[in-house]
């Protein structure tokens, strides 16, 4: 089984798999969930000598005021015996590092590209893994050293951002705060134990380091501290004696560094009963064996969350889509395939399965016969107007049973005003159809992975329906014109049958066109038209429906289809164009649930271990 801290490693390394820096935000609950080690120092207080220590190897920056910019996330993989030392960065991910000084440059020109050649600082972590047979598997976040004044080329605000930014690592309750403090200054100013006890006053989550304890004054020691006496952790406190800068300076090496510093405990008097459980390489052992101790006891939120982020990440790629296909055979049949999808879609909201199509039938029901009985028949049935068109359509020669020719031309010019209505529906459906086109697109996740596919089938839509509502308007206008045209037969038999009740044959003309008359003519016009006007109610939403509604749902795309059979491959690509933010991150995202699906195996095999 592999070591409890690599598997941690590993999915740390897939929550950061989407940033250029590495960058702990894509998925910070899991993050958060995952038990680290955060280094917290003042300035000067031997923060960085203790890392290196831990790692055995000179790599980190060093200098005078803030040399730690950025948060460094440092892991450690003990490799096989034998096996030659390098170090990976995250932002290099296939550069390895086997000069550990050029590791101490890198980690400067990163921090230099993040905050510019300054003083200022970042809350970007640099991701630094070590491969070495003498470490031990750790993960530690070395953190910016506290400090309590600003200086030159530093805003006033740099304290607080400090601090800040060290309490928003530290104050997560999964995370173990290594506190180092030197022994040469008061305990009670240490601003690693000021800011732990902020954030964790019960100390569970604290372990103190002590630096310097070779630099203290003579007849002074920290025997009472190392012992917790003097200041009580629950964790005991390790010494350490890091190497000085007369060392530093002339390369000692971290072998004979530690050897001196076992040697030192060993040999001093106060602290020789302490010996077995001081100095750095005790500390990276019992950081370890703590680390894992930890991360066992919260495998369980640990794999509930991976499992949760797997679900997640297999989701976004789901709505982000499938790769492209290479072949001109595979980019028609995806682009056919999304087609099919949205023809799908927009069938469901005509159907009902979807919203929207109500509304169309909200044409026919409401407004169509709203429209129909606003027309003011009575007005184009005035006693004038009657009398004036029979009067007309009579000319020279009057009519001698019934004004046939006048009843054509009244019916006529009634029911030719419902061609207004009846263009209306045609229009308004069409507006419908096309607000449905709209919401297809938008809910047709695939379109969105090309957006000049989205363009394109959106227009073609369009233009189809704009093809079928020409042809439903021509269809829909001739209903009325037909009535127009053409006068039932059953109509004008009727009409001799009445004749007594219009006037009598053998009267003079004039007579015949009195106001008793010209109203019964009136009358039966608007029967006849009011007959029209309920038939056309119905046949004007069958017209409509056939050769709008039917015809898109039967054929919306047809003519993009005939068309794309013609474009050449060049051209079938550039309909596939994807945006390359997408194609970036559904590989990041592919990448990462590769490794959380690595990670869940393993960690699923802790679990049934257990």
């Amino acid at each position: 089984m592999e070591n409890l801290i690599s598997l941690v490693n590993k999915i740390q390394r897939a929550c950061t798999a989407l940033g250029d820096h590495g960058e702990a935000t894509a998925l910070p609950t899991l993050w958060d969930s995952l038990p680290s080690i955060a280094v917290v120092g003042g300035q000067s207080s031997g923060k960085s000598s203790v890392l290196e220590s831990v790692v055995g190897k000179d790599f980190l920056p060093r200098g005078s005021g803030i040399v730690t910019r950025r948060p460094l996330v440092l892991q450690l993989h003990k490799i096989d015996e034998g096996s030659r030392e390098y170090a990976e960065f995250l932002h290099l991910p296939r550069k390895r590092f086997t000069d550990f000084a050029a590791v101490r440059r890198e980690i400067q020109d990163e921090t230099d590209r993040e905050t510019g050649r300054t003083k200022q600082i970042s809350s970007v972590p640099i991701h630094l893994s070590i491969y070495s047979p003498n470490v031990v598997n750790l993960t530690l976040i070395d953190l910016p050293g506290l400090t309590k004044v600003a200086v030159e080329g530093q805003p006033d605000s740099i304290v607080h951002d400090i601090e800040n930014m060290v309490r928003s690592y530290i104050e997560k309750p999964n995370c173990i705060i290594l506190a180092i403090s030197p022994a040469n200054q008061d305990l009670a100013t240490s601003d690693a134990i000021k800011i732990s006890r902020e954030v964790d006053p019960t100390g569970e989550r604290t372990l103190g380091v002590l630096t310097k304890i070779d630099l203290m004054d003579k007849g002074t020691d920290a025997a009472d501290i190392l012992e917790g006496k003097s200041y009580r952790l629950k964790f005991p406190w390790v010494g350490v004696v890091n190497r000085s800068q007369a060392d530093i300076n002339k390369n000692v090496d971290m072998i004979a560094a530690r050897h001196r510093e076992r040697e030192y405990f060993a040999s001093t008097p106060e602290y020789k009963h302490l010996a077995h459980r001081m100095g750095s390489e005790h500390l990276a052992k019992m950081l370890s064996k703590h680390l894992e101790v930890v991360i066992k006891s919260k495998i369980p939120g640990i794999q509930s969350l991976v499992n949760k982020t797997i679900a997640e990440l297999e989701s976004e790629l789901s709505r982000l889509g499938k790769p492209i296909a290479a072949d001109a055979g595979g980019k028609m049949y995806s682009i056919m395939e999304i087609c099919r999808l949205f023809d799908q879609i927009y069938k469901e909201h005509l159907d009902g399965v979807r919203s929207g199509g109500d509304k169309i039938y909200n044409v026919f029901d409401n407004q169509l016969p709203a429209a129909l009985k606003r027309l003011q028949f009575d007005k184009q049935l005035s006693m004038e107007n009657i009398r004036k068109l029979i009067t007309e359509a009579d000319g020279y020669q009057p009519h001698l049973i019934a004004p046939e020719q006048g009843y054509r031309r009244l019916i006529e010019s009634s029911v030719v005003s419902i061609r207004g209505p009846a263009e209306a529906a045609v229009d308004a459906v069409h507006a419908l159809l096309k607000e449905l086109v709209h919401k297809a697109i938008n809910e047709t996740i695939e379109l969105k992975q090309y957006p000049a596919l989205r363009v394109e089938v959106s227009d073609a839509a369009i233009e189809s329906l704009e093809r079928m509502k020409q042809a439903s308007k021509k269809a829909t206008l001739q209903l009325v014109d037909m009535e127009c045209s053409y006068l039932t037969v059953d109509f004008f038999r009727k009409l001799p049958q009445d004749v007594d009740k219009g006037g009598n044959p053998t009267h003079s003309i004039f007579d015949r066109y009195n106001d008793s008359y010209l109203r019964r003519i009136g009358s039966t016009v608007l029967s006849y038209v009011n007959m029209v006007c309920a038939s056309l109610r119905n046949s004007i939403p069958k017209s409509i429906v056939y050769c709008q509604v039917r015809e898109a749902k039967r054929g919306l795309l047809d003519h993009f289809f005939s068309e794309l059979g013609k474009l050449e491959q060049k051209q079938l690509s550039s309909l596939l164009n994807e945006d390359p933010a997408v194609m970036e991150r559904r590989t990041a995202l592919a990448k990462r649930l590769e490794l959380y699906r690595s990670a869940q195996a393993e960690i699923d095999a802790v679990a049934w271990s257990k």
